[in-house]
């Protein structure tokens, strides 16, 4: 990691208006949702919802699509108002007494927050950790439903991406694989 590089930063695929996010779901759910552009009245906005703005971190939560209920992976592309919002109003996942008095006060703040902010090692192109880490971001409630129906606005389905990055891996042919990656900067 470069002198002066934060250890948790959010890097992403980022317009002056949009941020992209990963998901991966059934294909009941996964291709109704790339298919329409939104998600299906059948995603559930009641539940939390974990977003991810790195790819390569969400190749390794899905094992490249291949996981059992994760076939299809999702890029989002949400509005910078609602992922900012979002962020505003969060609570770490994880206690800190760094930021929290006490565990209760956390579990308090936790119960209340509509999102929900955790820190996971970066993942490279053969999915081994790397020395810095990227934002999950957990949605539930009022955060999830935004997400859903209002800060969405377009969603693609980027399996076959997925699938030729990894099979360029196995074959070894990592700098082609590399060349293949969304282009993912430090989100201000």
């Amino acid at each position: 990691m470069p002198p002066g590089t934060p250890p948790n930063r959010i890097r992403a695929l980022h317009t002056a208006d949009t941020i992209t996010v990963y998901q991966a779901y059934a294909p009941a759910i996964g291709l109704p949702a790339a298919r329409d552009g939104r998600f299906p009245e059948v995603w559930k906005r009641d539940r939390m919802t974990w977003v991810k703005p790195s790819f390569l971190w969400m190749m390794y939560r899905c094992g490249w699509g291949l996981k059992e209920g994760q076939e299809t992976v999702l890029a989002v592309e949400i509005s910078r108002e609602g992922f900012d919002w979002a962020l505003r109003h969060a609570c770490p996942a994880r206690y800190d007494r760094r930021v929290y008095a006490d565990q209760a006060s956390w579990k308090r703040e936790l119960k209340r927050a509509p999102a929900r902010v955790q820190w996971d090692p970066e993942r490279d192109l053969r999915l081994s950790a790397l020395p810095y880490r990227s934002l999950q971001l957990g949605l539930v409630g009022e955060a999830a439903r935004r997400y859903a129906d209002e800060w969405t606005v377009g969603i693609t389905d980027v399996t076959p991406l997925a699938r030729r990055v990894h099979e360029l891996v196995r074959a070894g042919e990592v700098e082609g694989a590399g060349a293949l990656l969304p282009v993912e900067t430090p989100y201000p």
